[in-house]
């Protein structure tokens, strides 16, 4: 009894086996339809490749350059024309307008030519320079006897600010001693000088000297 129970587990096990594998070949079957007949997702099913892309993409890869984005200035192709400058012509000159000699270094010099150019009726007129002082002038502050009293005075201008000069000088046999803040070039000086001392409350008179 014992030995038949074993024989019929034994063929149950055997017939198990091959129907289950029966069973996965089956299912891995099916799955290898379906994964070929369903188009993937991330690629797009309505672009189709050209005959020569393959072709095209090996003539790009050849003539690839990896340096190309490191040149600053890209080359100038073969057989270019020459620059712009050296191609264009002189323009022309506008009728009536004078041209500057070639390797002229003076352009003040040219302006003034040009000027005179368009207006030849034009005569360039030069102010005589004024005539020059025969006088040169002093500004007298006070004539003394006493030498002392002259340096007092002149003492009591430059505490004010003012340099003058003591000078002596003999008139009607006696010794005289001027007080003078000058000598100045012009009248005009000389005048703005003595209005500046009057200011500070002194007597003044204004003396020409012939040069």
């Amino acid at each position: 009894m014992t030995i038949t129970f074993k024989g019929r587990q034994r063929g149950g096990t055997i017939i198990g086996f091959i129907a289950g594998l029966l069973v996965g070949l089956a299912v891995a079957l099916i799955v290898a339809v379906y994964v070929t007949k369903v188009p993937v997702p991330l690629m797009d099913r309505g672009v189709q490749r050209p005959p020569n892309a393959d072709a095209v993409e090996a003539e790009r890869n050849r003539d690839w350059n990896p340096n190309a984005n490191l040149s600053t200035r890209p080359a100038a192709p073969a057989g270019s024309a020459a620059t712009p400058a050296a191609q264009a012509p002189n323009a022309p000159a506008l009728p009536g307008t004078p041209l500057p000699p070639a390797g002229s270094d003076d352009p003040i010099g040219q302006l003034i030519e040009q000027r005179a150019a368009a207006s030849p009726g034009a005569v360039a007129t030069v102010e005589a320079p004024a005539l020059a002082d025969p006088f040169i002038y002093f500004v007298q502050v006070g004539a003394f006897r006493n030498g002392e009293e002259a340096e007092a005075q002149r003492a009591r201008l430059a505490m004010l600010g003012f340099e003058a000069a003591v000078s002596e000088r003999e008139q009607a046999g006696r010794p005289v001693f001027r007080v003078r803040l000058g000598p100045y070039q012009s009248r005009i000086d000389a005048e703005v000088m003595e209005q500046r001392v009057q200011g500070q409350g002194f007597e003044t008179a204004l003396v020409r000297v012939q040069r």
